[in-house]
């Protein structure tokens, strides 16, 4: 039996939150990002879509980094910074995200086997994995068709 009450709380749950509401949002790589975040670096907001993926991959900087991962509950090491730096590096290298089997080949090599694998990769980046929490961090776009 629903009441009254419950019935307000389902249609509020179910309410977009608000945000800024912009064009390109809905034209951007993720087709049900219908408004958009922030995130203040040094004083200037950078715009990201309603997950966190940055709207301008220009805007990226490491105090976004540093900002989106807090925003996160994400404390930064320099193990984390290895990955973001590969990623960045690999997209500009490539222009696609590394999937993670490339990720986890390049890291088995410098880390060893122990650190370099899917398991500690996903300890790293626990929303997501290193392809969605890592691309968020490290100022990569959603690709188009990725849920």
């Amino acid at each position: 039996m629903t009441t009254m009450h419950d019935a307000t709380s389902v249609k509020k749950a179910l309410q977009t939150p608000k945000g800024n509401y912009l064009a390109e949002a809905k034209d951007g790589t993720n087709p049900y990002a219908i408004y958009t975040r922030s995130v203040t670096v040094d004083g200037q907001e950078i715009l990201t879509d309603q997950e966190g993926y940055i709207l301008d991959m220009d805007a990226w900087s490491p105090g976004f980094a540093q900002a989106q991962a807090a925003r996160e509950g994400l404390t930064l090491t320099h193990e984390h910074w290895e990955v973001i730096r590969f990623i960045r590096e690999y997209y500009e290298q490539h222009n696609v995200q590394a999937q993670v089997r490339d990720m986890i080949r390049y890291f088995r090599e410098a880390w060893g086997s122990e650190r370099g694998n899917n398991h500690y990769l996903h300890d790293l980046f626990p929303m997501g994995g290193p392809q969605k929490q890592g691309n968020r961090v490290a100022g990569i776009r959603k690709t188009k068709g990725e849920h």
